[in-house]
């Protein structure tokens, strides 16, 4: 089971770098990227997984324009040559760790895509992100992320889009861990107290001289057990931006977000205003396989060479329906106010109000905006 990495001083325990260090069914070690134009009427949302103690890898194609929601999905055992990303015609190529990549889709079901990413500032390193059922560790992660832009081309059932850098901006994280990822497993004794909700926020914004990213996650109480926010400079150098406060707008029935206010805090305690508008809300849990996903899910077995196409129109009552009981991407522009600045941003706005929140004035699962 050696591989190529081994090769290298990588190795963080006595085994081969292929082999992870926990026996956990449920580690993990996976990229996300995503691409959008500054209309906002387009989002391209890509990733790549490995999950070594169950044997697979996959990768996931999400393109949402209009009121369509494509999805492709692509499944193959695991391999130990981590140098040479791929599963099945879809690839991650590295020629400059941590500020140039290329992902490659060779056409595949209409689909297909050769784009290069250019990081526009540096990666940031989050704080490690923990939690916990009972005395059972849920998630247990290391996350990366990054703003950048997109250049290459894009082929949708025939038509070819041309990605160009100076409208095509984006975002990606890799991360790695535990989480929960492929079948579900037995759930033994019911959590005490049940589950009855989260609230999430991460908004990775990229502005001309600065990139800022801020995660939040919040129980239903409003107690916050995660929180994060940097901005970076072209320097290097990172800022944080302590304990933001976040009010999520909503649009009235729905629990779909149309922005956000944001209200960072530097250093010297001068205030950093963020106006978001949240554009084409994309969710994860419609072909994306995240969390609430009823047709596919990271980690699941599906056979080698699995290759799988769906859509879905995302104003029907059934998929309308389904969005609010999951985690949904939505094209973010912002601008930030600060001593008399003004500028724009683009990024991502991730939101996710699921079940209750008090502080959003959501009691129960189907509670909606007024």
């Amino acid at each position: 089971m050696v591989g190529p990495l081994d090769e290298f001083a990588l190795h963080q325990a006595p085994l081969p770098v292929g082999w992870a260090a926990t026996s956990d069914r449920n580690f993990y070690d996976r990229s996300y990227f995503n691409a959008h134009d500054r209309s906002g009427e387009r989002l391209l949302i890509m990733g790549l997984g490995y999950y070594p103690n169950l044997g697979t890898k996959d990768a996931f194609v999400l393109w949402r324009r209009g009121d369509v929601q494509t999805a492709l999905h692509l499944g193959d055992p695991v391999d130990d040559d981590r140098l040479n990303m791929h599963v099945g015609p879809f690839r991650i190529e590295v020629p400059e760790p941590l500020r140039r990549l290329r992902v490659v889709l060779e056409e595949t079901e209409g689909l297909a895509l050769d784009l290069h990413w250019t990081g526009s500032f540096d990666a940031v390193q989050e704080q490690p992100h923990v939690m916990r059922s009972g005395s059972r560790v849920t998630l247990d992660a290391q996350r990366f992320a990054q703003v950048g832009s997109w250049e290459g081309t894009m082929l949708v059932d025939g038509e070819e889009i041309t990605v160009s850098p100076d409208t095509w901006l984006g975002t990606r994280d890799r991360s790695w861990g535990i989480r929960p990822v492929g079948e579900p497993e037995p759930a033994g004794r019911p959590a005490d107290p049940p589950f009855d909700g989260m609230w999430w926020t991460y908004v990775p914004m990229r502005f001309d001289d600065f990139s800022i990213v801020l995660l939040m996650q919040e129980t239903p109480e409003g107690y916050r057990t995660f929180n994060d926010c940097s901005r970076i400079f072209a320097d290097g150098r990172i800022e944080q931006l302590g304990w933001p406060l976040v009010q999520v707008h909503y649009a009235s029935g729905t629990r779909s977000a149309t922005g956000a206010t944001i209200r960072c805090t530097r250093p010297d305690g001068v205030e950093v205003l963020l106006e978001v508008e949240a554009r084409l809300p994309t969710p994860l849990h419609l072909g994306g396989g995240y969390g609430g996903d009823s047709d596919w899910s990271h980690g699941l077995w599906k056979g080698a060479g699995f290759v799988e196409r769906l859509s879905y129109d995302v104003t029907t009552p059934e998929n309308a329906g389904r969005a609010m009981f999951g985690v949904v991407d939505y094209v973010g522009r912002s601008t930030c106010h600060e001593e008399g600045r003004t500028s724009e941003g683009w990024g991502l706005f991730e939101h996710g109000a699921i079940g209750r929140h008090d502080r959003s004035g959501f009691s129960d699962w189907f509670d909606l905006a007024p």
